[in-house]
């Protein structure tokens, strides 16, 4: 489909109605929407007035309740072309939950067997550890098929995705019928029920329960309508329903228990067995307004109903974000995606609005997922990558054997970690998927992404722009140019060219404070860039934090210890890279500053307790509120170096200085050496008196594509770094003290030391 060709499936004023839904999503682009898509703002408006204006006791203790939850469960298995007499539903946590069920319950009786596509979530291949049988069977898709069993054979289970949730590829539904009437090839003797992971299927497509009927279907409600999250069903065809034994009970799913005998008798319907305790009944209420929404949002037109609608949306803009990715070229002809599909997106009936690539260099070789990952996240565009809890689909597509999978596990790459080449070979990829709110402009932007930061142009005559190092200056040996401490995480630097303290923890009064919104999560420029416009000064001779801002008047914050009598101290818990840590609330005046000048309403200014050691991960050495070590060094050669290589600065009506450049990777140690990267084998080194062994490489985020001075976000220089390193964003090396200072063995750090360095 050429891209002029691309046609709403939605109405002008269908499109206007569900905008006007989404203005929360301001500058983003979502293309999440198999991992959850997206509720609208009126659903959780009517959300909120339902439980607010109605009094919903528990179902246990309210008839009216039971009542309304019954309610809930014939508009889902409706919405699934289904009625109460052919299925029960279970409500479960969700699509894990449900499998995890199936799997404990399902009785395989001596010999059944438990098969499973390879191609599976990874909840699925979970239930291999507690199904009660010892046949257990992996098979590949072209194993899936019918039989020659007449179906009086042994129970057994058969699991398969609906829709593969790694590229959208959609299971022929005919399958259930066939093998649930003929049992499955291979397996002559056995009788076969389909338990099928419908979460990414119903999520965009309409599952018609009259026409397919497994006796098992799992699913999640967020995938639907985006909330509410935690909540998904089993449907249990009533033909099946004799083969779940539950053996575990919880309250009100029993007539009757007794505490001095092991005695108890259950209840009669599907749902008063299997639901233990008290099912989460507001959760389930609120499915009432996705559901309303949706079909609010989404009318039904003429045959095809709001679900149908959605899925011809979202295959459209599959279809076309697709076609516009397998179009780019480098300027050698070569592709700058690899896709990695089952169909070439010609029928819906086979294919769901999920895209799933890789970008390529234009030599061939892969660009890692965490750096599209980084340069979409500066382009505020959201994606996912990985192999999304399906690692047969991925291996399969990525062309992996099992013994690249091992030694990429023993070279210290596990399931969600950012470890995305190993030996030049991708561990996962890139995932694009699409939601009724999607628009055309959201894959417009995402292919101008890959365009701006990969696709490499020609110049003018007809040669892609050579890298060029440019000579510098030698210094007879490397010396400490400038001392920077970030008073507040996140905020802006505090530069010193003379002397400054070390403390125990690194540098005195380095990342003491953080800043906190209203639900206590510490604040990055990650998610409020206008950060770095606030710039800490700290006075050491009246042990004052002087806060400034160019649209504020400068706040004076005393850090002198809070005491009992002269303030109340709030002690606070926030988390800083995944730790707790113990803080002090700062107080309302500067707390209230602080929002004036971001322009947030809710947040805190949190001072890090004395009372609370935070150390580094596998070792002794105390820490501030930093990421990972108490100091950065950046090599300003390194940065110079650098900056040579990026091909221009097209987020920028001018190119940075230098000063600006090293700012953007803020550290705490500035150094000039002798040449660039030097600093990379460098193990241990002397600053003047003082010692400190190298911690390892920093490894960059999008946090240094943000003007320190402006608050501006461009896609350099990240890209560059990736490139040179071949998708290891590492640049600068982390430092600790090497002996400890505590009170009096304060020692002073002087800009202009030499540096004497051991290295590999």
């Amino acid at each position: 489909m050429a891209m002029e060709q691309f046609e709403s499936v939605f109405t002008a004023k269908e499109n206007a109605e569900i905008a006007k839904e989404f203005t929360r999503l301001k500058d983003t682009c979502y293309l999440d929407h198999a991992g959850t898509t997206l509720y609208a703002d009126s659903q959780i408006r009517a959300v909120g007035d339902c439980l607010t204006g109605s009094l919903f006791c528990n179902p246990h203790t309210s008839r009216t309740t039971e009542d309304l939850l019954d309610q809930v469960r014939f508009r889902v298995l409706r919405h699934f072309g289904t009625r109460p007499s052919e299925y029960g539903l279970v409500f479960t946590s969700g699509t894990t939950g449900a499998l995890k069920l199936v799997a404990e319950c399902f009785d395989f009786g001596d010999e059944g067997a438990f098969v499973y596509t390879r191609d599976n979530h990874t909840s699925v291949l979970g239930m291999r550890a507690v199904v009660g049988t010892e046949r257990i069977v992996p098979i590949g898709r072209e194993d899936l098929r019918g039989g020659r069993s007449t179906g009086d054979g042994k129970p057994s289970l058969v699991v398969f995705p609906a829709q593969c949730n790694f590229n959208g590829f959609k299971y022929p539904l005919g399958l259930v019928e066939d093998i649930e009437r003929n049992g499955l090839v291979r397996f002559d003797g056995d009788r076969f029920h389909v338990c099928l992971d419908a979460a990414s299927f119903v999520s965009t497509n309409a599952l018609d329960l009259a026409k397919h009927q497994p006796s098992f279907v799992c699913l999640s409600f967020y995938k639907i309508f985006g909330f509410p999250t935690g909540l998904g069903a089993l449907l249990v065809h009533r033909s099946a329903q004799n083969l779940l034994k539950k053996r575990y009970y919880g309250g009100g799913t029993v007539k009757i228990a007794m505490a001095g005998r092991n005695f108890h008798v259950k209840r009669d319907s599907l749902a008063d067995q299997f639901e233990d305790g008290t099912v989460p009944f507001t959760s389930i209420i609120s499915l009432l307004q996705g559901f309303e929404t949706l079909e609010r949002l989404v009318p039904a037109s003429g045959e095809l109903s709001s679900i149908d609608r959605v899925s011809r949306h979202t295959f459209a803009l599959g279809r076309y974000c697709f076609q516009r990715l397998r179009g780019l070229r480098h300027a050698n002809s070569n592709s700058v995606v690899k896709l990695y599909h089952d169909t070439e997106f010609e029928d819906r009936g086979s294919q769901g609005g999920i895209v799933n690539f890789n970008v390529l260099h234009e030599d061939g070789s892969f660009v890692g997922f965490a750096e599209v990952a980084y340069m979409a996240s500066v382009h505020n565009v959201v994606l996912r990558t990985g192999c999304f809890c399906n690692p047969g689909a991925c291996q399969r597509l990525l062309e992996l054997t099992d013994e690249d999978v091992l030694k990429q596990f023993n070279a210290g790459h596990v399931c969600g970690d950012a470890n995305d080449l190993i030996g030049g070979q991708p561990t996962g990829s890139v995932r694009v998927s699409f939601g009724y709110m999607s628009r055309r402009e959201d894959v417009d932007r995402l292919v101008e992404m890959v365009e701006k930061c990969y696709v490499k142009k020609m110049t003018a005559n007809g040669l892609t722009r050579k890298q060029i190092v440019s000579n510098y200056k030698n210094y007879d040996q490397p010396k400490l140019k400038m001392i920077c401490l970030f008073p507040i995480k996140s905020c802006g630097a505090y530069k010193i060219t003379t002397s400054w303290p070390l403390c125990h923890k690194g540098l005195k009064h380095d990342r003491e404070f953080v800043i906190v919104d209203e639900n206590g999560v510490a604040m990055t420029q990650k998610k409020l860039v206008e950060m770095c416009l606030i710039k800490p000064k700290i006075d050491l001779k009246t042990n004052t934090l002087i806060l400034t801002h160019p649209a504020m008047e400068n706040f004076t914050l005393s850090m002198e210890p809070l005491s009992n009598e002269s303030q109340s101290i709030k002690l606070c818990q926030t988390k800083v890279c995944q730790d707790n840590v113990q803080a002090i609330d700062c107080g309302d005046a500067v707390a209230n500053w602080i929002s004036i000048a971001l322009q947030t309403s809710g947040l805190r200014l949190l001072k890090q307790s004395d009372d609370e050691a935070r150390t580094l991960r596998k070792s002794t050495t105390e820490i501030a509120l930093s990421n990972q070590a108490q100091f950065l060094l950046i090599n300003q050669a390194s940065v110079r170096w650098l900056a040579d290589l990026v091909p221009d600065w097209d987020d920028l009506s001018q190119e940075p200085t230098l000063e600006s450049l090293v700012d953007r990777f803020r550290g705490n140690l500035i150094i000039d050496s002798v040449k660039p990267l030097e600093e990379s084998s460098w193990t241990q080194l002397r600053i003047g008196p003082l010692e400190f062994s190298v911690d390892g490489p920093c490894s960059r985020c999008q946090m240094i594509c943000i003007d320190q001075s402006s608050g501006t976000r461009t896609a350099e220089p990240l890209r560059t770094i990736a490139r040179e390193f071949k998708g290891k964003m590492r640049f600068g090396i982390y430092l600790s003290h090497v002996k400890s200072l505590e009170g009096s063995d304060e020692k002073l750090l002087h800009c202009g030391s030499p540096l004497q360095v051991v290295a590999e």
